[in-house]
This record gives structure tokens, C-alpha cells and sequence, in this order.
């Protein structure tokens, strides 16, 4: 397989980010998209009902791209620092390591999930008009955990082995086989919202396999290293995990963030605009994984190029490619924000009918949530930043602001000082919130009478 030419340490900052963004932020956007128009067929072949179920049980989804985003974080930033140092057993072993580790939590998490299903739908909002098309999306969708972890933490991986495009095909080949498969069982089969599970279980089956045949018969550096089963080799495996944990616990936070902006904002819209209001805040929460995923794309394109000139210590470097994620990531924040403002009517009515109640509740409340977007993705670019430099203490933090302590009371408080509006300003009260967090962090750290000795944020 012929490889993408890349030289962390010595080829020109732009040139380097470009090469790995452009096809990390095109699969990115091919695999919304897809999901986009996943949900459109949704929308309108099974209803609005099929919609919010959908969106009942994306939080336990958000939850298993969340453990492999964390692990393939921290992994990626400790091979990468490895790699620069020339030491390559060290980062296969990290990398086998964390996939080992994390399909046997992956696992556990499906056999809870199968164990306890009613349990688990309710405990993620689902009512009772609700509940029987949360079980069934849910039955199918929870046999997919393992491939994605696989596919989440194989992005990261397969990037930092020099091969962003084969990348770019693991997220956007699984994403048109669902949409194919989309329509065959909803259109040809007449399957409904369980032909739409089978479809998305597939797609997301598909991309763990990729993963799965590019580290065992394609990668360069990153391969699979045979494990001692020692009580030596058992704890070096613990401790690496745990330190890759700590790097890339923020990451987890990020998509827990998404699952709990869903979560709540389910109960939220639930108890102030009904059924309807859940199926008009599903179409925000199939826009906002791809905001994220915006911010995500950039912060992941960046993290092998900043970590692996972090540890060759080549400071400028990595403070040019911080520079040029920041910068790139407000300009496609504020393309997007526009584009959501002046268009909001057509992309509801990707999802939904113009008949619908829920149509007129989206289409008044997402230019509220569009105004966030800069902050939003911005903020993501940055805690990958930090994640990037070892830095998981102001990452966990930003990220818990975002996830927990601004977001929650965001959702209380918002709809008492501006009712319905409020519920659609919570999110983006809590980037601004957040971003202003951050601020405050960098000047501190740049006025700090120890900045001399680290990197000037």
C-alpha cells in the first residue's frame, strides 16, 4: 500500500496540517452527512417518534465513541511522544495494549445493556410512548459497542502511522454502506426503525473490521506487539492504561458532553414542549455531533504533529500548529454558524416535514443553538490542544465545565430567564461560559511567574 509522505518533525507546519486535516475533516463530514441523511430517511419513512427514539439512545452510543476517543488519545499522544524518540516497541505495546483493554470494557458494557435493557432506556429518558422503539433500536445498536471503540481509537492510530487517508476511508465507507442499507430496509424491505438498526449496526461493524485489517496487515509502525503474561507485564499494562487514561479522559469528556447535552436536554424539552419537542431537539443533536466532530477533526489532525514535537522539544513548532487549529477552527465555526442562520428552515426539513409540530419547534429554536457554534468548536480544538502537550488537568477541567458544571445549570436557568428560547441557548450559554474559562487559564499561566519553563499557551 503505497503511504502518505509525512515527516512530523521537519516538514513545513501548514503543508503537514493540510495533509492530515483535508482527508480527516472530509471523512468526517461524509460520515455526518450520512448521518444526517440517516435521519432524514428516519424522519420521514418511520416518523417522528422513530426520530427521538433514535435520539434516547445516542448517549449510550456517545458513551463507547467516548471510551475509544479517550484511550486513542491518550495511546496516540504517548506513541507519538515514543516515535520521537525512536522507541517503537514502546508505542506497540501501548497500542496493543489499549485495544485489548478497551474491548473487554466495551464488552462489559454491551452485556449490562442486553441484561438491563428496560432499565437502561429509562434511565436515558425514554417515555412510555417512547420505550418500545427505544428497545428495539437499542437491541440492535448494543451489538456494535466493541467496533466502536475499534473505530474510534484506530482513527487516531492510523493517522499518527502516516496514513490519514486510509483514515478517511474507515469513517466514510462504513457511513455509505448504512445509507445504502438505509434504504434497502426501510424502502424495499419495509423494515421500519428496526431495518435502520440493522443497517447502522452493519456500517459500524464495517468500520471496526478496516481498523481491525489495517493495524494487523497494513500498518507501518503501529502494530500489534505480543503481550508477557507476567505479573510484571500485568502491571506495566496497568499503568500505562492508566496514564493514557488520564491524557485522554477530557476526550471522553467531549463526547460525554454531547450525550449529556442530550440527556438532559431530552428531560428538559420533554417537560416543557412534550413529544414533540424531543423529536424537533433530535434534529439539533444530529447537527451538533458534527460541529463536534468539526472540532474534532482539527484537534486530531493537529495532536501527532503538536505531540510529536513535544517530545523532540521543538517548542516553536508546536506552538505554530496550536496557532494554525485555533485559527482554522473559528473560520469553519463561523462558516457553519452562518450557514445555520440563514438556512435553518431547509436543513429542518431535511429531517422533518414541514407539517409536523416538531418542524416549526426546530426551525424557530436552532439559530438560538447556531450562535454557540464558535465557541463550541473552538473549545474542543483547545482541550485537544492540552491533551496534545500533557497537560489532562486544564483539559478534564474545560471539559467537565462543558459536560457538567456549566451545562446542567445552563439547562435549569436558561428557560426561567428566556423560556422556550432559553432551553435552545443552554448549550451555547455554556461554550461561552467555557471558552471564557479558558481565557482566563491561558492569561494566568502566561502571567505566571513560572511560564518561562513551560509552553507559552
Amino acid at each position: 500500500m503505497q503511504r502518505d509522505s509525512i515527516d512530523f518533525g521537519k516538514e513545513h507546519i501548514p503543508t503537514l496540517f493540510k495533509k492530515i486535516l483535508v482527508p480527516t475533516l472530509l471523512g468526517m463530514v461524509c460520515m455526518s452527512a450520512m448521518t444526517i441523511i440517516d435521519g432524514a430517511f428516519v424522519g420521514h419513512a418511520v416518523g417522528s417518534n422513530a426520530l427521538a427514539a433514535i435520539n434516547i439512545f445516542c448517549p449510550l452510543w456517545l458513551l463507547m465513541s467516548g471510551i475509544g476517543l479517550m484511550l486513542g488519545m491518550g495511546c496516540s499522544v504517548v506513541a507519538s511522544i515514543h516515535l520521537a524518540k525512536d522507541n517503537v516497541k514502546a508505542a506497540r505495546l501501548n497500542l496493543t495494549q489499549t485495544v485489548i483493554f478497551g474491548s473487554f470494557i466495551s464488552l462489559l458494557i454491551y452485556l449490562a445493556v442486553r441484561i438491563f435493557e428496560v432499565q437502561s432506556a429509562r434511565m436515558l429518558g425514554a417515555s412510555d410512548i417512547l420505550l418500545p422503539d427505544v428497545l428495539v433500536y437499542q437491541k440492535w445498536m448494543s451489538r456494535s459497542f466493541i467496533s466502536i471503540f475499534l473505530q474510534s481509537v484506530g482513527l487516531l492510530i492510523i493517522r499518527l502511522d502516516g496514513s490519514p487517508k486510509f483514515s478517511m476511508v474507515c469513517l466514510s465507507l462504513p457511513a455509505i454502506i448504512n445509507v445504502v442499507l438505509d434504504y434497502v430496509t426501510l424502502y424495499i424491505l419495509d423494515w421500519g426503525l428496526e431495518g435502520v438498526a440493522i443497517a447502522t449496526m452493519i456500517g459500524c461493524t464495517t468500520g471496526g473490521i478496516l481498523v481491525l485489517f489495517y493495524l494487523l496487515f497494513l500498518s507501518n509502525k503501529m502494530k500489534f506487539y505480543k503481550q508477557k503474561l507476567s505479573i510484571t507485564s500485568l502491571k506495566l499494562s496497568v499503568r500505562n492504561i492508566g496514564y493514557q487514561v488520564k491524557l485522554g479522559f477530557s476526550a471522553l469528556l467531549g463526547e460525554l458532553c454531547i450525550a449529556m447535552i442530550m440527556f438532559v436536554g431530552n428531560y428538559v424539552f420533554l417537560k416543557y414542549l412534550k413529544e414533540d419537542g424531543v423529536a424537533a431537539f433530535s434534529v439539533a443533536c444530529y447537527i451538533l455531533p458534527f460541529i463536534f466532530m468539526t472540532g474534532n477533526s482539527i484537534a486530531q489532525s493537529a495532536q501527532p504533529i503538536i505531540s510529536f514535537n513535544y517530545g523532540a522539544g521543538q517548542r516553536d513548532r508546536v506552538k505554530q500548529a496550536r496557532d494554525l487549529s485555533l485559527y482554522t477552527a473559528f473560520g469553519l465555526a463561523l462558516i457553519l454558524t452562518l450557514a445555520f442562520i440563514f438556512f435553518v428552515k431547509y436543513i429542518v426539513m431535511v429531517f422533518l416535514p414541514p407539517t409536523a409540530n416538531a418542524y416549526q419547534i426546530a426551525s424557530a429554536g436552532l439559530p438560538f443553538l447556531a450562535i454557540g457554534f464558535i465557541p463550541f468548536v473552538v473549545n474542543v480544538s483547545y482541550i485537544g490542544y492540552c491533551q496534545s502537550v500533557e497537560r489532562p488537568g486544564i483539559a478534564t477541567v474545560l471539559s467537565l465545565c462543558r459536560g457538567v458544571l456549566y451545562l446542567v445549570p445552563s439547562f435549569i436557568l436558561m428557560p426561567q430567564i428566556a423560556g422556550t428560547e432559553g432551553i435552545w441557548l443552554a448549550v451555547p450559554s455554556t461554550e461561552v461560559l467555557t471558552l471564557a474559562t479558558a481565557i482566563l487559564w491561558a492569561w494566568y499561566v502566561k502571567k505566571s511567574r513560572y511560564s518561562k519553563n513551560t509552553l507559552n499557551i
